[in-house]
């Protein structure tokens, strides 16, 4: 939530006010005889003294907060809501919670916001035995707004709908604090802590398909959390733990029997884990060595525990090639961390009465849950609950956790909604003040619509699939002849930036809940809402300023000096849609649902096309192709356009270039 600096002035005022009565009350105590001994002079002026202290904070925080402010883009959005929830309140002071509905108008005559409280304000009023037309209740909100430089004119349409038409200096000004101090993000209402659960493979088996929207819609959600300054944990909730490593380990010393002397080299990991299994499977006394090395394991014996960690870290570096193509940045804290945590989770729920035992197994049931959990088995040993339930603790009470999200898919659903539960019912947290989220998503399916497979009906492995992407992207790129224009290098830069992008662009750019369709084809066409169509679009509109001879320093420059013209009805457009970003931002960290910043990077890139074939930019001589005119103040808005597009591509993970 946006937070005004008013918020922090008024806070500021209500300290002085305070210090001031203070000192009036000492000079009126010395002056009736009362000197320092007094008990409570020296109360008041300890008081006194802590107040200052508090004041000097308060003005710190109020200049930085300033300082933040005159930097930072206004979300427009949230600044009329103000406007109209003060005029609201004014002219109807009875109502309770009076709804307040501020949308971006839809066509041009209805002008550029709309306020449309007027109509379920007249129910609320009815249900008072107020009758009062929607057009009244309108007229009256009018006659309420305060003054401010964001509004011009106001008028009512229909049956009483609020037509905003906004200031074009107000807007001019905003595009040129943009310009010159770059996108910077909304002032939110407090740095909170925010842990975010992602990605999350099994140790000694490569990461697939399934793996790939966690990865990829975790990361955006960081990237979005941390850009308008939260504390982010990363955390990548690594299976690495439980019986299937005892078959590992006995493996390991049989086929490296000088593995505590020698690294083993463990070329294929999944061909190890395969070999193992079939020995679990088939072999009796294998199977009884394997299960003596998990109770090795889970004691702690010296030698497992380096065969485990050899084990651990041959994941760990095929991991990390996956996420060093996908520029993704995680901390490894897998199922292992919270072992000697589980045992005290145990008991925690013991002592308040909450376990039941069923067949020996201890259960917990959580409110409005069907579904116990299972927290220790009959055989004494610890479930995937006692570890969500061990982790949920640890990120609450040892992170100090404000938020915490979790980027699992939707088949989780009720396991995550009856650890969230469980972690209310016995205490550690209170919904209303710390937000536990889990951030569900749908699966991944071929063009047959069925679950995304190899032709012989293995799942992708990810690797191969961030593969295929380079090879189609480069495909594409020599298809249009861009082998023949840039650098080896820059063709390189293009080829990762396409691949890598438009794979990331066609997960985020669907609305997570719901399952997609996974296609080279769609993502690598360059017409549409695709990565490919918006990173061709922004190298064009980068072009444009280079191509004028324009440099950088000029534009900075430019910025500072000339102001932004928005007489052309496609000028006006674009700048209103640039304005936008951080409503969209607002609205993703409400609803972590990131398809709505693709479709707004999508409708500003057609909004600027629209803006480009209507207003020219940078006029040349039809004959000899020189430069006529430029201008500068079009220039800025195509500088405004890519700045914020940039921003979107950041949040998104995507890294666009240059050149093209």
């Amino acid at each position: 939530m946006e937070v005004p600096v008013c918020f922090y002035e008024e806070k500021l005022k209500l300290q002085e006010t305070e210090i001031k009565s203070l000192a009036a009350e000492i000079e009126r105590l010395k002056n009736c005889g009362f000197v320092g001994e007094t008990p409570s002079l020296e109360c008041l002026r300890e008081e006194n003294a802590k107040l200052k202290y508090r004041l000097n904070i308060l003005r710190k925080s109020l200049l930085e907060e300033k300082k933040k402010s005159s930097k930072s883009m206004i979300n427009i959005n949230s600044q009329l809501q103000e406007i109209f929830g003060t005029a609201i309140r004014a002219a109807y002071p009875e109502l309770q919670n009076a709804p307040l509905a501020v949308t971006p108008s839809q066509q041009p005559k209805f002008g550029d916001y709309q306020c449309n409280s007027a109509m379920a304000m007249t129910q609320m009023l009815k249900t008072m035995d107020k009758k009062v037309s929607p057009r009244e209740i309108a007229g009256n909100i009018i006659k309420n707004i305060p003054n401010n430089d964001l509004v011009e004119k106001l008028d009512i349409a229909g049956p009483g709908f609020i037509n905003v038409h906004l200031h074009k200096d107000f807007i001019s000004k905003q595009l040129s604090k943009l310009l010159v101090n770059g996108v910077q993000p909304p002032i939110v209402e407090e740095r909170k802590k925010v842990v975010v659960d992602f990605s999350s493979p099994n140790i000694a088996k490569e990461m697939h398909v399934g793996h790939l929207r966690s990865t990829i819609i975790g990361d955006s959600i960081c990237r979005l959390f941390e850009f308008v300054g939260h504390d982010v944990l990363r955390l990548n909730h690594l299976g690495d733990w439980g019986t299937q490593f005892g078959m590992l380990i006995a493996h390991l010393q049989d086929k490296f029997p000088d593995y505590l002397a020698v690294s083993p080299p463990i070329g294929d990991l999944q061909a190890f884990y395969k070999e193992s299994k079939k020995r679990f499977d088939g072999e009796e006394e294998f199977k009884k060595r394997a299960y003596q090395c998990v109770v090795q394991l889970q004691n702690k014996n010296p030698d497992i525990i380096t065969a485990w960690n050899l084990i651990c870290e041959v994941s760990r570096k095929e991991f990390q090639k996956i996420y060093d193509c996908l520029d993704i940045s995680i901390i490894d804290r897998g199922e292992s961390f919270y072992q000697d945590r589980m045992v005290q989770v145990v008991r925690e729920f013991e002592s308040k009465g909450l376990v039941e035992v069923d067949e020996g197994r201890k259960i917990v049931f959580a409110p409005g849950c069907t579904v116990p959990l299972t927290i220790q088995k009959s055989d004494g040993g610890f479930t995937y609950d006692t570890s969500d339930l061990a982790a949920l603790k640890q990120r609450l009470q040892e992170e100090k956790a404000d938020m915490i999200i979790y980027v699992i898919d939707s088949g989780q659903s009720i396991h995550m909604q009856t650890i969230f539960a469980a972690g209310h019912m016995i205490g550690w947290y209170d919904p209303k003040v710390t937000r536990i989220e889990h951030a569900g998503f749908g699966v991944v399916l071929g063009e047959d619509k069925k679950k995304f497979k190899t032709r012989s009906g293995d799942t992708v492995r990810l690797i191969d699939l961030l593969e295929e992407g380079l090879k189609r992207s480069m495909e594409k790129l020599n298809e249009k002849g861009r082998d023949k224009v840039l650098t080896p290098e820059e063709l390189t830069a293009a080829q990762t930036s396409v691949a890598f992008g438009c794979i990331k662009y066609a997960d985020l750019s669907h609305n997570r809940m719901n399952d997609y369709i996974f296609s080279f084809d769609k993502m690598l066409d360059d017409r549409g809402n695709t990565a490919a169509y918006l990173l061709y679009a922004y190298t064009r509109i980068r072009s444009i300023a280079r191509l004028a001879n324009i440099s950088d320093e000029e534009l900075h420059k430019a910025a500072k000096e000339t102001e932004v013209i928005l007489d052309h009805e496609k000028e006006w457009k674009l700048a209103r849609c640039i304005l936008r970003f951080p409503e969209i931002l607002q609205k993703n960290l409400e609803d972590l649902l990131l398809h709505t910043l693709c479709d707004y990077l999508y409708e500003l890139a057609t909004i600027f096309t629209e803006f480009y074939d209507n207003c020219y930019c940078v006029e040349k001589d039809r004959q000899t192709g020189q430069i006529v005119k430029v201008n500068m103040s079009r220039l800025l808005l195509c500088d405004a356009t890519a700045a914020v597009m940039a921003k979107g591509f950041d949040i998104l993970g995507i890294k666009p270039v240059q050149r093209m």
